[in-house]
């Protein structure tokens, strides 16, 4: 891109230009009338061309004192991203069929897992890991950048993986805290969802959640789940399994650790939920323009002082006007 530092010189251009119009009539040295009976000849023809060299070699000069410069743009976003861990539960309960994904039912454990990959798809700027739960609780996917890595993993999740019996609330908390302070972060936020109660593990999830404030966790909890807790089953079976959501204990931990509990009945209100926390968590972004300048008016110069130079040395010799 082109742009000028001193544009105002370029109202001078048309000065340039009526240059060739002084002396119209140019007079050439010729030593008799005998040579203008003789016709037209090569220097009265070039007659014109000192005032054209004049005039273009002027112009050039104008359009060198404009500083024409070749500038580079590039804006730099530099985005300090945060840490968020998927907290998902993969207990028993979590098979039942009580939600509906493109138009057939779905566990909650698909629908969870799809929305939480496309919460991961609309982060690209943060660190991203997943904890399971059920009867214990480990690290599926570490902290991590690499989006598509971690919902490949989280397609590999399945119902039992970390036990289907129970349902170990603290302990997942506990895990996910140590998780996120392993690494520095402006924003350290872990998003739990689960659909039953805390009934397995070593930590109560109240006192979990008081250690995650003390580390500077935010715990966002979702209660999934029919508010019925109907639902078929993995094999289709009638009824399927209930939840025993403990909505008590998910608000205390909510706002133990600053955040905030929400109650997802269906797949749209999890959809819901998910956007919700991604505009409370948002990353901060400092955008920064570098700009790149490059003079370009030595080309110009140099070319407008050779032309006048041409100008005057044939001016001057085989094109010399009469004085």
């Amino acid at each position: 891109m082109i742009e000028w530092a001193h544009p105002l010189w370029l109202l001078a251009l048309p000065v340039a230009l009526l240059i060739p119009l002084i002396n119209r009539n140019p007079r050439m040295a010729v030593s008799g009338l005998d040579t203008i009976r003789g016709g037209m000849s090569t220097r009265r023809l070039l007659a014109w061309a000192p005032g054209a060299l004049g005039a273009v070699g002027i112009g050039m000069l104008i359009v060198a004192l404009a500083r024409p410069q070749a500038v580079h743009r590039r804006t730099v976003v530099q985005q300090e991203g945060i840490d968020i861990l998927m907290v998902l539960d993969t207990s028993g309960s979590m098979e039942a069929e009580d939600y509906r994904l493109g138009g057939r039912d779905a566990s909650r454990l698909v629908v969870a897992m799809e929305t939480i990959a496309r919460c991961a798809e609309g982060r690209p700027n943060d660190r991203l890991g997943l904890v399971v739960f059920g009867e214990e609780a480990f690290t599926q996917v570490p902290l991590t950048t690499d989006h598509s890595a971690l919902i490949r993993f989280l397609r590999l999740v399945r119902i039992g993986m970390a036990g289907q019996r129970a349902t170990a609330v603290g302990d997942a908390i506990a895990v996910a805290s140590k998780r996120l302070t392993d690494l520095d972060a402006p924003s350290r936020v872990a998003i739990l969802l689960t659909d039953g109660r805390s009934n397995a593990g070593q930590v109560d999830p109240r006192q979990a959640a008081a250690a995650a404030q003390a580390l500077g966790v935010k715990v966002y909890t979702i209660g999934v789940g029919s508010t019925d807790g109907g639902g078929r089953g993995l094999f289709g079976l009638l009824g399927g399994r209930s939840s025993d959501l403990d909505e008590g204990t998910l608000q205390a931990i909510a706002d133990t650790t600053g955040a905030r509990y929400f109650r997802a009945g269906d797949t749209q209100a999890l959809s819901e939920v998910y956007a919700t926390i991604d505009a409370l968590e948002t990353s901060t972004a400092e955008v920064e323009e570098l700009v790149q300048r490059e003079e370009r008016f030595r080309p110009w110069a140099t070319a407008g002082l050779a032309l006048l130079l041409l100008q005057f040395l044939l001016g001057n010799t085989v094109l010399r006007r009469l004085p």
